[in-house]
């Protein structure tokens, strides 16, 4: 009992050589009281303090004043630009084209890939036209068959207007001569008929004639037609760009309209915003514009409207509004000038944010930040 009192009275400290095993996370250990008594007194394991909780209050603290820093900074931004210039946002987009097969066929040859710039006319793509190229040869053929059926018709032409001369000559002596009383009637009667029977040939021959320049005709567009179908199989850029998408390989066959490849027109530059209606109403087309985008805050881009809707509609989700009361929006297209997007097109991104700001009335003079090159 006494060496049990005096382990309790010397509890195991720091630094001694009983190790943190030695303490238990609640244990009963009797305390003399006034009267004698034991009582049992309740020790708890020292337990770290947890610091992930204290440092995710301190970033959402950061993040919130930093959120804060720049939405008041945006509202002064805002309430700087004067009486007459509008803003929305939006993204910038250039043009999509598709650039899809004409006819169902396989692909002989890619002479483009993903990312590179093309210009108007390239061929990028060319088709197999193995079975185009024979039905071309065989109309071909048909062809210099048909040059020498209208020569040979020609030919027999000739020989019926000869024929034809001949028979009204020997009718005209016939008929002197039945006057003369030289002739029976019967002879001047199978003159006459020769000479019709003349006539009616050579009336067939210019028909033959005529019907074989037809077929010669008809052949030579056959001829132009193959060799259309041959160039539409080689497939070209519409517009200068870049290739955005690569949709097929060399080998595969592809139904009429497959799409090859996806490209960007860099001449087709815009951003669409919305507008309030009572903004709206002041826009035109050819209004001075500026976009300016979040990649380049310092460098803004001038460009004018080209498109005014002529109905609201409701505001897209991802439209910031600047009351929430714009429920209905119109809108408006600021294009870029297309010279000076293809002067850039190593810059031209598809889907950059930004913010396009509008000049309604031409008095008023562009802040600094916003007066881009003229």
């Amino acid at each position: 009992m006494d060496q049990q009192n005096k382990a309790d009275e010397n509890p195991p400290v720091a630094g001694s050589a009983v190790s943190g095993s030695a303490i238990v996370k609640q244990s009963l250990h009797p305390a003399a009281t006034a009267g004698g008594l034991p009582v049992p007194v309740s020790l708890e394991r020292a337990r770290k303090p947890r610091r992930w909780p204290r440092v995710g209050v301190v970033l959402l603290v950061i993040l919130f004043a930093v959120g804060g820093a720049g939405f008041y900074w945006w509202k002064q931004y805002q309430s700087q630009l004067p009486a007459g210039i509008s803003w929305g946002n939006g993204r910038l987009v250039g043009e999509e084209i598709n650039i899809d097969t004409k006819f169902a066929g396989r692909i002989a040859e890619l002479r483009a890939d993903l990312g590179d710039m093309v210009t108007a006319g390239q061929v990028v793509a060319v088709m197999d036209t193995r079975d185009i190229q024979q039905a071309l040869e065989k109309s071909e053929a048909q062809v210099k068959v048909a040059q020498r059926t209208i020569e040979e018709a020609s030919a027999n032409l000739v020989q019926q207007q000869t024929q034809q001369t001949l028979a009204a000559q020997e009718l005209d002596r016939a008929q002197t001569l039945l006057k003369n009383g030289y002739v029976t009637q019967e002879l001047f009667d199978q003159q006459k008929q020769a000479l019709d029977a003349a006539n009616a040939g050579l009336i067939a021959g210019e028909k033959r004639v005529e019907g074989s320049k037809r077929a010669l005709e008809a052949l030579q567009h056959d001829v132009g037609l193959y060799s259309v179908n041959i160039a539409d199989n080689s497939l070209v850029a519409p517009r200068a760009g870049r290739i955005q998408y690569r949709i097929t390989n060399i080998g595969e066959v592809l139904p009429a309209g497959g799409k090859v490849f996806t490209m960007l027109d860099i001449g087709y530059v815009y951003m669409d915003i919305y507008l309030p209606p009572l903004e709206a109403g002041k826009v035109k087309i050819g209004t001075d514009a500026r976009i300016l985008l979040d990649a380049y805050p310092n460098a803004p881009i001038p460009a004018k409207v080209s498109f005014v809707a002529g109905e609201a509609q409701f505001t897209p989700k991802t439209v910031e509004v600047q009351s929430e009361d714009d429920k209905l929006m119109f809108r408006i297209r600021v294009r870029i000038d297309p010279d000076r997007s293809r002067a850039h097109a190593d810059a031209v991104r598809s889907g950059l944010p930004g913010v396009a700001f509008l000049r309604m009335d031409p008095a008023v003079v562009w802040p600094k930040n916003l007066q881009g090159a003229p």
